[in-house]
């Protein structure tokens, strides 16, 4: 989505809702509700923009860098859209990668279909899923079914094909159209039959009718359990409970509040208590089965917003271990994220990712480690209820302390400064404080030898997450 659309987005943003839980067995007939695979249950997402990816763009650029990416520690490919990009009215030299030309189609500049299914082969045979984007919501202008069915589009009222806000690269579809929704479901069906995907990522997933997404997920289902993420929170300009999206449709969506109250108070545009004010009323709108997808960059936040140091400065590790602890999280990692990117990636042009600096990533090998060893840390209501710490007066909305502990008794503590002064936290009580075992990660923190959690927080950057056994 482009730049304008984008802090829109963000400004009507708050949550959503959705189920994640084990899948139907194989062979059996499909139940009601359709639940996240159990293999997304601790999963990790890794965000690949083919075109930026490598000097030459390609699948099988993206094929060789698999082993890499799996020894980071992730567990699904997101493949940003791989369909061929509309000539008509593009946007640049190269287009978005959301006008979709042809959905069928494979973009030629990345390769053919059979580099395609070597790809998802290739992620399978390293115990990895593979999800692509989907646009359901506009095509290009070029799209074959402008000519062969005009009636699938949206119009004015003197009957002119309409494009959602400036984005005029692309036409928006009319999803009152039933023959319209039976060519678009096949299309996905498509992909999973021929190139044995495992779901879908839905670009403006709130500016389709949320009955569509169930009649979609019906139907793949039926060929077998996939993942789905939507990329909204709260949104209802089409059907105006949002919560209908998570109903039968989808397993996951974006954590954009997340991200923009994280990056306010980073640059103290925020307060702490802003931060703990979003938590409070995020967790009670969201149901806890919610695939939480927790992020400090992704495609369109670099592109348009600014880069993970612009954003988050020094203070980036202390938001990414939030992304990977805080209930219900599914955190990504987006490409060129773990090489340390310092330039926003173009949109429109031929602009890759400079790889080389690896000294971040031991840092995503841990947390990707820790997400993968603590059931108490998995996705969605796979993962423990979340114990938020009584703070003595002094502390509150300067710090954010809570514990997530599972049935066995093993979890973490998680405590981090929300503010730029040095925190003391002596007089913090922790009720699992005796059960503490190792710290796991730390940044910026002093102990007191007669206590198990820190003494003191030094300043912003500060953050601690300790391993509990009971």
């Amino acid at each position: 989505m482009n730049k304008k659309f984008h802090h829109y987005f963000l400004a009507i943003s708050l949550v959503t809702s959705l189920f994640a839980c084990q899948s139907p067995k194989k062979n059996e007939e499909i139940q009601k509700p359709f639940y996240a695979p159990e293999w997304s249950k601790n999963a990790v997402i890794y965000e690949v923009n083919v075109r930026q990816h490598s000097k030459d763009g390609s699948f099988n650029s993206v094929t060789q860098d698999i082993p890499r990416i799996k020894n980071l520690g992730a567990d699904i490919l997101w493949l940003m859209p791989i369909h061929p990009i509309g000539k008509k009215n593009r946007k640049g030299g190269l287009g978005s990668y959301y006008s979709v030309q042809d959905y069928k189609g494979i973009n030629p500049e990345y390769g053919n279909l059979d580099d395609f299914k070597k790809l998802v082969k290739t992620a399978h045979d390293n115990g990895m899923k593979v999800i692509i984007d989907w646009v359901a919501n506009h095509t290009s202008w070029d799209n074959q079914w402008i000519i062969d069915h005009p009636e699938w589009y949206a119009k004015d009222t003197a009957g002119n094909i309409v494009t959602p806000w400036d984005w005029t690269d692309v036409a928006k579809l009319n999803f009152e159209n039933k023959e319209l929704r039976k060519a678009m479901i096949e299309s996905m069906e498509y992909w999973i039959k021929e190139a044995d995907i495992d779901g879908f990522r839905c670009d403006v997933a709130f500016m389709v009718p949320a009955d569509f997404w169930k009649e979609a997920r019906a139907e793949l289902e039926k060929t077998k359990p996939v993942f789905m993420l939507a990329e909204m929170e709260a949104q209802t300009e089409i059907s105006k409970d949002f919560k209908a999206y998570y109903e039968n449709a989808f397993n996951a969506n974006y954590a954009w509040a997340f991200h923009g109250t994280a990056h306010e108070v980073a640059k103290g545009k925020k307060s702490g208590a802003d931060f703990m004010k979003y938590l409070d009323e995020n967790y009670k709108q969201i149901p806890q089965d919610v695939y939480k997808m927790h992020f400090i960059t992704n495609h369109d936040e670099n592109t348009w917003n600014g880069t993970i140091d612009e954003k988050f400065g020094n203070q980036w590790k202390k938001w990414s271990m939030l992304c990977y602890t805080l209930p219900q999280s599914l955190p990504l990692i987006y490409s060129g994220q773990e090489a340390n990117n310092t330039k926003r990636l173009e949109f429109f042009e031929k602009d890759p990712i400079v790889w080389g600096d690896t000294s971040q990533y031991a840092w995503y090998r841990k947390m990707n480690h820790i997400k993968h060893s603590y059931s108490a840390l998995d996705n969605g209501s796979w993962g423990a209820k979340t114990n938020w710490l009584k703070l003595p007066q002094e502390l509150e909305n300067k710090i954010i302390a809570f514990e997530r502990i599972n049935k066995d008794g093993n979890g973490v503590l998680v405590l981090a400064n929300l503010t730029n002064e040095k925190i003391d936290c002596t007089n913090l009580i922790a009720p699992n404080s005796s059960f503490t075992k190792q710290v796991l990660v730390s940044e910026n923190v002093d102990f007191a030898k007669t206590q198990s959690v820190p003494a003191i927080l030094k300043d912003a950057t500060s953050f601690v997450v300790i391993e509990i056994q009971k």
